[in-house]
């Protein structure tokens, strides 16, 4: 296909054509290649201006449409539909942007000038790779994400949820609320931040619509607008939500001690634990920094806890898939084991070592 490009460029009053000379700068386009038309015009954007392109693509047979005027974002949809209407596709059509970006921002006439005709020259280049676009209708998944569960966050949950949508809350802390829990008081009234907070974290929480995915993290996002495609881990909290109460008596006899995160390393926590005593969920989260002292400890390096997990919970044949990842003949090898895991489980501060099974 030969390529005809029509050029416009607008004075839009004084705005740009005070600055820039439009005459200089559509005769510089009129030798550029594959130019069959090259105007100036006081107001492109009027109904004459639109008939004057129209016009041009029935004439001359124009296969691409450039305007230099104002920004596309005010009148691209305008342009592209005079395309449309002479029968031309309208994602054939490029606009110059010469007011916002030369004419409003540049002083000096020949630079302004200068600057123009580089514009105007790229976007006549650039349309010529331009490719045929069609719109099509298709479905749209109705449920949304709310990224974020700070005072915004949650704001946005329930005002989704509460119009009838399906909300995903993702926060990547172990409870909702953000940093304005952290804060005294909140200006201008000088409200307690949590006072605020702590009913709108009850409220996310007890809200049908909303599912609360805590302690998590979007990883990867694909697709487009209406259907994307959104990969989150969750982050173990190694404690069933759902079966925790947060009573807290688990944190009362932890024996391991750490700088308090939430309070700014200003205080201590446990390595179970929750931000704060009003958080949502109230379910506690244990801070693994490591292997578990009775896995590090075997020679083979075997994942103890998880098989002593599994034992308890009557789900014998993983668990003796879990022992062979690292140990080939757990039947053998089990009856020299010394049993170090014993001998270095935390368990016994509290009572006595968890016991493992081995073959007399």
């Amino acid at each position: 296909m030969t390529l005809r490009v029509g050029f416009y460029i607008c004075h839009c009053g004084i705005n740009i054509a005070s600055k820039v000379r439009v005459e200089e700068v559509a005769e510089y386009i009129s030798h550029l290649k594959n130019v069959a038309v090259s105007r100036d015009y006081k107001f492109m954007c009027s109904d004459p201006g639109q008939e004057l392109i129209e016009n041009d693509i029935r004439e001359y047979g124009l296969n691409r449409v450039v305007v230099a005027s104002c920004s596309p974002r005010l009148h691209e949809k305008t342009f592209q539909g005079a395309c449309r209407r002479a029968g031309l596709n309208p994602y054939y059509f490029q606009m110059a942007s010469v007011r916002e970006q030369v004419s409003w921002v540049t002083e000096d006439e020949d630079i302004a000038t200068r600057k123009a005709k580089t514009l105007a020259a790229a976007a006549v280049n650039r349309v010529q790779f331009h490719y045929p676009l069609e719109t099509r209708e298709v479905g749209v998944h109705p449920d949304i994400m709310v990224v974020g569960g700070g005072i915004a966050g949650m704001q946005a949950a329930l005002d989704l949820g509460n119009a009838g949508h399906k909300v995903y809350l993702v926060e990547k802390d172990t409870t909702i609320g953000g940093h304005m829990l952290q804060f005294d008081k909140t200006f201008p009234t000088l409200d307690c931040a949590a006072c605020i907070g702590t009913p709108k974290m009850v409220e996310v929480a007890q809200n049908e619509n909303i599912e609360l995915l805590s302690y998590s993290e979007v990883e990867e996002v694909s697709g487009y607008i209406g259907n994307y495609t959104v990969t989150v881990r969750r982050k173990p909290r190694y404690v069933v939500e759902g079966v925790c109460t947060g009573c807290g008596e688990c944190m009362s006899v932890c024996p391991v001690s750490m700088p308090s995160g939430w309070d700014e390393g200003l205080s201590r926590r446990k390595a179970i634990y929750r931000s704060f005593p009003q958080a949502v969920p109230i379910t506690y989260v244990i801070d693994k920094m490591d292997r578990a002292p009775c896995t590090t400890t075997c020679p083979a390096g075997t994942n103890v806890q998880g098989y002593v997990q599994l034992i308890g919970q009557g789900r014998y044949e993983e668990a003796v898939r879990l022992i062979m990842e690292r140990l080939p003949l757990p039947g053998v090898l089990g009856r020299v084991c010394p049993h170090p895991c014993e001998a270095a489980c935390r368990r016994s501060e509290v009572d006595s070592p968890v016991s493992t099974y081995r073959p007399e």
